[in-house]
């Protein structure tokens, strides 16, 4: 299983996950976080940073992150494409410049 998404810039506030068409989105809460942590991993690996605006808590969720639904405070790195292995329990991700 995979997690795939378009990471879109959203100027002056961050970027957001569009997953694309046949994604597995995570729906119980160990698993959402645990992808939470490995998105996140990997957008530093990449070299995202936090942006200056704070994140909101109440509307920026993981599950609105992950989802689609929310901008999160992250200034872009590499654009293209976040990928992520969901096969074993422990999430694998990383930045590409393809959904492949």
């Amino acid at each position: 299983m995979k997690y795939v998404a378009r990471i879109v810039e959203v100027p002056e506030h961050g970027i957001k996950l569009e997953p694309v068409d046949g994604t597995t989105v995570p729906e119980q809460p160990t698993e959402v976080n645990l992808l939470g942590m490995a998105i996140a991993l990997a957008l530093g690996a990449a070299g995202y940073r936090h942006h200056a605006e704070q994140r909101d808590p109440e509307l920026q969720t993981l599950d609105a992150l992950i989802g689609g639904d929310a901008i999160m405070p992250w200034k872009p790195g590499t654009a293209g494409f976040m990928v992520c292995e969901l096969n074993d329990g422990r999430p694998r991700c990383e930045v590409r410049s393809s959904a492949e």
